[in-house]
């Protein structure tokens, strides 16, 4: 009787253990499958945070596309529900055409810079930053873009969109900006 005991509260414990930890595994970004829409979202994606393509790449006969606010590429910012890295619907089409634009100029860069609010750890915010990075990037790469096209690195909660300590601040925090070389 007492070894089925201890069996059952090792059991017990192992449970707790794992149903307390809320940090995303590292495995590969997650992905469902659903249709796209082009539909990009209510939040600000202006990616106003200056930039990096080279000058040939970011031209176009007519113009910038990557600054023209009637074109998609000039939003530059993926946005995140609190503790996570799941790329959502609402800015599939925006990477897509991120992806896109990647793929019809080779020698364009960029670099995704993941950010989150200020809740947590300093090492948490990192590990999820670039988590979200990540995720956008792994979405850029099966769309056709370059991997020596994409760099991605975290920021953390180091560069806030909105001071503010507040849902709607931190709603702006949880981010991915895309910025594009030598823009």
């Amino acid at each position: 009787m007492s070894r089925l005991l201890k069996f059952g509260f090792l059991v017990f414990a192992a449970l707790l253990v794992a149903a307390c930890s809320s940090t995303p595994s590292d495995e590969g970004a997650p992905v469902d499958e659903r249709t796209v829409t082009s539909n990009t979202g209510g939040a600000d994606t202006s990616g106003a945070n200056g930039g990096n393509v080279s000058g040939a790449d970011v031209a176009n006969k007519g113009g910038n596309e990557l600054k023209d606010p009637g074109n998609i590429l000039s939003r530059r910012g993926v946005f995140f529900a609190f503790d996570s890295y799941v790329v959502e619907d609402q800015y599939r089409a925006l990477v897509e055409a991120h992806a896109r634009y990647l793929v019809s100029h080779p020698g364009a860069r960029m670099t995704l810079q993941g950010h989150t609010d200020e809740r947590g750890t300093h090492e948490y915010n990192i590990a999820l930053g670039q988590r979200r990075a990540d995720a956008v990037k792994r979405m850029m790469l099966l769309l056709g873009a370059n991997e020596a096209q994409i760099e991605s690195v975290s920021f953390g909660k180091e560069n806030p969109r909105n001071p503010g300590h507040d849902e709607a601040a931190w709603a702006e925090n949880r981010r991915v900006d895309i910025i594009y070389a030598g823009e």
